[in-house]
């Protein structure tokens, strides 16, 4: 018996150190940002903007002409029809965009298509490269502020990435929606406050031309853009959060859908997880830098369904330990953790997701939390390796 509060405590501090993190990043998001006078770049840089395309034939032509808007006249942009089938190439065109084509059966994947891009536009190099999905929406002025952010840090820039519920949303779609506001705004801001980077969302992503022109770009990582994130870091590029960018995207219709997206979001952040955070750790301490440990503790952050669950699973197990053997230290822990995960997240909906749900959405947390039990087992089990283009409707 005297082995099990050592246990316990060691088990409650796997939890509670992530949760900690969390709440902070949170609550350091609360205060509302003074404005500031940006001062634009004595010269407008050069931008190019690439979209990877896979038959998006349905939308990329909607997705050019947001983009086009917000071009100059020396600015380029470039879509990457990449293995498509359909008619992408074409409608892109029509729309306003450079189109090349890229046919490689046995590299597949959204880093193949960028890297590719990236070796097209060396003909003509821009000074700064913002890469988009093709089914993302720029708000006015994106472009501009991310060229701006990067041109004034010399870092790479990561805009807002917001995804909204569907037309109809479920409960789950709201929840859905809210999880992608904390991890890609309210967090990312909270860590920005503590001087931290942040880390790459995949689209509305903008790098210095010397930065990304030779990166490690063509791989098929489900999650290719937080280990394009971590890479750079290590390199001595943290991307900067550029908060006065926003682009929006839409969550799948469709139960199958959205549990497909899930299964390839989720299992590729786990795996970075586990292999990266131990990385970053390793690179602050050799290089002494304080924003490689802020980094590596912010990427420990588990989903927040899977942190909930692991905090109920220790907090059920301290409170075993102490009705059966009288240990209460771990259980006030856990529970004290518990008020303190309750408090953020209630506080970021409140400040930051109004729009997005009710309140009395927030009393569906377990119900969420327990749909998402078969994805993670999942992922002990039978992982996803593999990147798998998200369908977007179901037939």
């Amino acid at each position: 018996m005297s082995v099990l509060p050592t246990i316990l405590w060691l088990l409650a501090a796997a939890v509670l150190m992530p949760l900690a993190v969390f709440c902070t990043e949170c609550l350091l998001s609360l205060p509302r940002r003074s404005k500031r006078a940006r001062q634009a770049p004595a010269k407008r840089p050069r931008i190019a903007v690439v979209i990877p395309a896979h038959d998006e034939e349905q939308i990329i032509g909607q997705t050019v002409a947001c983009v086009v808007g917000q071009l100059a006249p020396d600015d380029q942009l470039l879509v990457v029809a990449d293995n498509c089938t359909d008619s992408t190439a074409r409608v892109a065109a029509a729309a306003g965009a450079v189109v090349i084509e890229r046919h490689d059966a046995d590299r597949r994947g959204k880093g193949y298509a960028l890297d590719f891009g990236i070796s097209w536009l060396r003909r003509h190099p821009p000074q700064v490269v913002v890469f988009l999905d093709a089914d993302c929406r720029v708000e006015e002025g994106c472009i501009e502020s991310l060229a701006e952010t990067v041109a004034e840090s010399g870092r790479p820039a990561q805009a807002v990435y917001l995804l909204a519920p569907p037309a109809q949303p479920s409960v789950r779609d709201q929840l859905s929606a809210l999880a992608f506001l904390v991890k890609n705004l309210v967090r990312p801001l909270g860590l920005r406050r503590l001087g931290g980077p942040c880390v790459l969302t995949g689209t509305g992503m903008a790098f210095p031309w010397q930065v990304i022109a030779d990166a490690p770009l063509a791989s098929g990582n489900i999650v290719e853009d937080m280990q394009l994130g971590v890479d750079l870091a290590i390199a001595g590029y943290p991307a900067i959060l550029a908060d006065a960018a926003t682009v929006r995207g839409q969550l799948p219709q469709g139960a199958q859908i959205a549990a497909t997206q899930r299964r390839r979001w989720e299992h590729g952040h786990l795996q970075t997880l586990l292999t990266q955070a131990p990385r970053l750790l390793g690179q602050a301490l050799l290089q002494r830098r304080w924003d490689l440990l802020a980094m590596a503790m912010d990427l420990a952050v588990p989903p927040l369904a899977l942190l909930v669950m692991l905090w109920a699973l220790i907090t059920a197990a301290a409170a075993a330990a102490w009705w059966l053997a009288g240990i209460g230290g771990p259980l006030l822990a856990m529970l004290g953790g518990g008020l303190l995960l309750l408090l953020a997240v209630v506080a970021a909906w409140a400040r930051f997701g109004r729009g997005i749900m009710p309140a009395r959405a927030l009393l569906a947390v377990p119900l969420y939390v327990i749909w998402k039990l078969p994805l993670y087992a999942a992922f002990l089990f039978h992982r996803e390796k593999a990147w798998v283009r998200t369908r977007r409707q179901e037939g």
